[in-house]
């Protein structure tokens, strides 16, 4: 069950959108192959044409087979993590994934279950952390550190030298001046103007950003 054709087999956890997104990102990729979708509440018989097989108590049957790879395709950063550690556990591999309409540049680290989506470019040196999302058409330049954790949601533009802390988020649209630091746990609205480094844990929008008060925080 492990190869077919030359390609390894991974499962994909999570039958959500983002589970969608990642499938496709396979589909497209040529070198992978998608072994099933599990789900902690299976909903659907299939994603994109691919099985869903069922909820997690299938994981320990489906590594005795030979799947020896998965991906926690869950969006929510920190249930993407809590999910990356069931798989780890239950002893999956953990690979990045990169869309092969993705650009990299030179230098780039990618970390272990990292995964950058379709258009994205990702500048010389990068540095992309653990579990990091880098969704659809984002843009992070040269020397960005983005640490475990973060999403970088479709279309933001993080400019260079920029740092995003564990666990944070930077939402749709939104732009971050260079040099700038974002916190751990951080939350960018969706089209903020972020001109100055982010506190841990607070939420900022607007233009330029600002904190939000904790009353209209999501």
């Amino acid at each position: 069950m492990t190869m077919e054709g030359g390609r390894p087999a991974i499962l994909v956890l999570g039958a959500g959108g983002h589970g969608k997104a990642v499938l496709d990102l396979l589909l497209a990729h040529g070198g992978w192959r998608a072994a099933g979708v599990v789900d902690a509440a299976p909903r659907a018989a299939a994603v994109l044409g691919v099985p869903v097989l069922g909820d997690e108590s299938l994981l320990p049957g489906l590594v005795r087979q030979g799947v020896g790879a998965a991906h926690p395709a869950i969006g929510h950063n920190a249930q993407r993590l809590a999910a990356a550690a069931r798989l780890a556990a239950a002893g999956f591999a953990l690979p990045a994934l990169l869309h092969p309409a993705a650009v990299l540049g030179h230098g780039v680290a990618l970390g272990e279950g990292a995964v950058v989506m379709a258009r994205a470019a990702i500048g010389p040196e990068a540095r992309i952390g653990r579990l990091v999302l880098v969704n659809t058409g984002a843009i992070v330049e040269h020397d960005c550190v983005l640490e475990e954790g973060a999403h970088i949601a479709p279309g933001a533009v993080l400019t260079g030298g920029v740092r995003i802390g564990a666990g944070a988020m930077v939402g749709a649209g939104a732009v971050i001046r260079p040099g700038v630091a974002v916190g751990a746990g951080a939350v960018i609205g969706a089209g903020a103007a972020v001109l100055a480094d982010v506190p841990a844990g607070v939420t900022v929008a607007g233009v330029p950003a600002q904190i939000l008060p904790e009353r209209m925080r999501p």
